[in-house]
């Protein structure tokens, strides 16, 4: 990593305002500072961002909070202090980017929205995420990534056809809103540096968090539009690929098979020992293969089961089948893929024990210079930097 840290990373002179709590504005902050950008994350007195005692174990703040707000600065101000309010218009006045995951109206209430950011700083970004977006008739309402991922149609894919809709592991609507509302702050800061000062209408960036899980749907609405085709939820299959699912190994393990290409699902069968489903003129296609998916399933079902995962794997690797084993986290931590491109960093931490542990935190994405850049610093406890940064104003 010594070449790399010697090098200008990108976003370095970038100064970033994250007035953003819980996920998906500080995913955003997460993005910039991972990239050499200041981020100067304002957090309300004694609690601080309600992420610090999300699936906290022990000690006083959770691995979470110390992921999603690495390499950013933590500052208390109270937003609904004049002081506070005061000092954050000062903050905005010599910053880039302004962040922030409101409700609609919140920063405008407290004095502090766009009008008066835009009249310190007429070359200010700002960037918003919300439950609905800025304006329209759901506009005022909360919000919370399950509601989005629900209203984006994400929810209605997710699990098996017999139940319920579940849902993903990890608050991913906000983490994917969190993803466009860096994006579009890089991108207004470009169209800045560009051409002439756009309009604040248009430095101002608005993310709503169904909008953004809706743009992940693929053809979702088209195929419905077009073809009057309503998705359903096909648990661990794609809809309309075969084969594509997870398959259970005689050890215990599980692995992942995308055999749905015409070439590999041939070798995909050969390999599996049924090369007369190989060789079934019905099954050339996607579309044969989608109608007998059931067949097909049970026939890698049952090869599966009867070796080890690592047979498994083994036997599609020298097929050139792409395939890989469902991992939890103590695969990934082993994997070495993973170690050689820098993508689970160590740090000693507070973990509310009487010493330091040794935790690995993911790595930095995308890869700049062939491994992961490295992370300066973990989410910082609150208030750390609160001297350091408003003594500079």
């Amino acid at each position: 990593m010594t070449t790399t840290e010697a090098v200008a990373l990108p976003l370095e002179g970038v100064r970033v305002l994250e007035l953003g709590n819980y996920i998906a504005a500080p995913t955003a902050g997460r993005l910039l500072a991972d990239f050499g950008a200041e981020v100067i994350k304002v957090e309300r007195p004694r609690t601080g961002d309600e992420l610090r005692n999300w699936r906290l174990y022990a000690g006083d703040t959770s691995m979470l909070y110390r992921t999603v707000n690495r390499n950013k600065k933590s500052v208390v101000l109270d937003l609904r202090e004049p002081q506070g309010r005061e000092a954050v218009l000062k903050l905005a006045a010599r910053s880039d980017i302004v962040l922030e995951n409101f409700r609609p109206g919140t920063i405008e209430k407290w004095g502090i929205g766009p009008a008066e950011l835009d009249a310190v700083n007429p070359d200010i970004v700002i960037a918003r995420i919300s439950a609905f977006g800025q304006t329209g008739p759901l506009a005022e309402r909360p919000g919370f990534a399950a509601v989005a991922e629900a209203m984006g149609g994400l929810r209605n894919l997710v699990g098996e056809p017999d139940r319920p809709p579940s849902r993903t592991g990890v608050s991913i609507g906000d983490s994917i809103a969190g993803l466009y509302a860096a994006f579009g702050a890089v991108m207004a800061l470009y169209q800045r540096q560009t051409r002439e000062r756009p309009p604040l209408d248009r430095r101002t960036v608005d993310v709503a968090l169904n909008e953004a899980v809706l743009s992940m749907m693929e053809s979702l609405v088209p195929d419905h539009l077009a073809y009057g085709v309503d998705r359903q939820r096909v648990g661990g299959r794609l809809e309309g690929i075969a084969p594509s699912n997870a398959y259970p190994c005689a050890d215990g393990g599980s692995v992942v098979i995308a055999g749905n290409g015409d070439a590999i699902y041939k070798r995909l069968m050969v390999a599996a020992g049924r090369a007369d489903l190989a060789a079934d003129p019905e099954l050339a296609s996607n579309a044969g293969r989608w109608t007998h998916r059931d067949e097909i399933d049970d026939a890698i079902a049952t090869w599966t089961a009867s070796l080890t995962r690592a047979e498994v794997l083994a036997l599609l690797d020298a097929a050139d089948v792409p395939a890989g084993p469902i991992y939890t986290a103590a695969d990934i931590c082993a994997d070495p893929q993973y170690r050689a491109r820098g993508m689970i960093q160590y740090f000693d931490v507070d973990t509310g024990a009487a010493e330091p542990r040794r935790v690995g935190f993911p790595g930095i994405v995308p890869v700049l210079g062939g491994t992961s850049l490295p992370i300066r610093s973990l989410g910082p406890d609150l208030g750390e930097h609160t001297d350091d940064v408003l003594g500079g104003l």
